[in-house]
């Protein structure tokens, strides 16, 4: 049976039932590709790929490709083989555009996340006269937070001044859009910066970063997003949307190793803006003249003209293997479908097992709707979270732990299962049986 029409059924809490949706799964067989951390001479039910994907097969093989290729070439694996070294990036732009809904000119991988904030940052902060704050979310990822405020400190302004924050209302746990937008109305004429994340990572909203664009522009800011929980979870269009710049890490979602390479969004609108800032290198220099090694910086065209630093292959061929497997998905659109029956069908687990229990235990803070999440549910723990959570690693399954309650579990379509959900719901009922009851 189709697993589109299966989106319209009830869903079940039986094994049966989600056997039956994983035959259904036309993405299933992916999940072949990948392998899973073991305990106990176990597989883990992994429910962690918020946080570090999971390692696809061809890892070794892409790594063992460039280390041959380092051994039998050295230095002119720059130039030769089948794939050199210089010009390498430019086949991973193209896989990277459709993840983020962009024009291949205007991504690039390159350094870690947070130092491509940083160089985006320079470029696209640009306080003047009394346009000199920014807008974000309260509760951003503790390294924005420190980004932006060194940022600002560094403009010799105070962070307590310049930057805003936007809070749920009193009672709430995620923001709605109406407030976003109304807030960024009301500093309209101070705010240089709007900047958020595409996803909150404790709650797992996705914010509504098109209207949030569009709100920003309209107040004449500039805007800006950190795709870390966004990009390979979720799809998006930022060239469409007008976003002016994003950037994010490639190790969650997109499962390209601990501390894989970062990627970074520039629209096209801003290719020819001489008067940018840049904190440019060498590797940004225009690629036809590059060798020439004459002064006066001249940027390469599209978002390469904000590269550093050489090309990191190996971290490179780490990304290359992971975007092969989202080219043989169909990249985000089938995917999506996949994630939101998935997490779906988490929710409806969850509330069964609270059910089961006869008193909400566990909460779940992310948005139901699911145009207003991606495949993470955070839930707070009603008692002894940390327990319930060092239960469910014992028993093999893995989600993530933070403080000082809340248990985030996110299914990715790329490699878990309507089984995982099943399995992993049952356990979380016995282990709560046993603590509560």
């Amino acid at each position: 049976m189709n697993l589109d029409n299966e989106l319209e059924l009830n869903f079940e809490r039986t094994i049966e039932y989600a056997k039956h949706m994983d035959h259904a799964d036309p993405l299933g067989e992916l999940r072949k590709d990948f392998l899973f951390p073991q305990q106990n001479g176990r597989p883990f039910i992994y429910l962690c790929g918020n946080s570090l994907g999971l390692q696809p097969k061809a890892a070794c093989e892409v790594i063992n490709v460039q280390l041959k290729s380092w051994e039998n070439m050295a230095v002119e694996g720059w130039f030769q083989g089948n794939a050199p070294w210089m010009f390498y990036h430019k086949t991973i732009k193209e896989m990277i555009a459709p993840i983020v809904g962009a024009k291949p000119s205007e991504v690039c991988p390159m350094n870690t996340l947070t130092v491509n904030l940083h160089l985006l940052m320079v470029s696209f902060y640009k306080p003047s006269g009394k346009r000199y704050k920014i807008i974000m979310e309260a509760g951003a990822f503790p390294s924005d937070q420190y980004a932006v405020e060194s940022q600002v400190r560094f403009h010799g302004m105070d962070p307590a001044d310049a930057i805003i924050e936007v809070s749920p209302r009193e009672g709430e746990y995620t923001l709605r859009t109406e407030d976003v937008i109304a807030q960024i109305s009301e500093h309209g004429e101070e705010i240089a910066l709007v900047l958020f994340g595409g996803i909150n990572y404790f709650t797992g909203q996705w914010f509504d970063m098109e209207a949030i664009t569009i709100a920003g522009h309209a107040a004449g800011a500039i805007v800006g997003f950190d795709l870390a929980h966004a990009a390979g979870n979720v799809p998006m269009h930022l060239h469409d949307w007008g976003v002016d710049f994003a950037c994010w890490c490639s190790y969650k979602y997109q499962n390209a190793g601990p501390g894989g390479i970062s990627a970074i969004f520039v629209h096209e609108k801003h290719f020819e803006e001489r008067s940018l800032n840049r904190l440019s290198g060498w590797w940004g220099y225009k690629e036809s003249e590059r060798f020439k090694m004459e002064k006066g910086f001249v940027p390469e065209y599209g978002a390469d003209g904000w590269q550093v630093s050489c090309t990191q292959v190996i971290p490179m061929a780490l990304y290359h293997a992971s975007l092969s497997l989202f080219k043989k998905a169909g990249y985000m659109e089938p995917l999506r479908k996949k994630s939101i029956a998935l997490t779906s069908y988490l929710f409806y687990t969850i509330n069964q097992v609270n059910l089961a229990l006869g008193e909400e235990y566990y909460k779940i803070i992310t948005p139901l709707n699911s145009s207003d999440r991606g495949a993470q549910l955070s839930m707070i723990a009603k008692q002894d979270g940390k327990v319930v959570f060092e239960h469910l690693v014992a028993n093999n399954v893995l989600g993530d732990w933070r403080e000082p309650n809340v248990i985030r579990l996110s299914p990715v379509p790329l490699y878990n299962s309507f089984e995982d959900i099943y399995v992993a719901g049952n356990l979380l009922l016995e282990i709560s049986k046993k603590l509560f009851k």
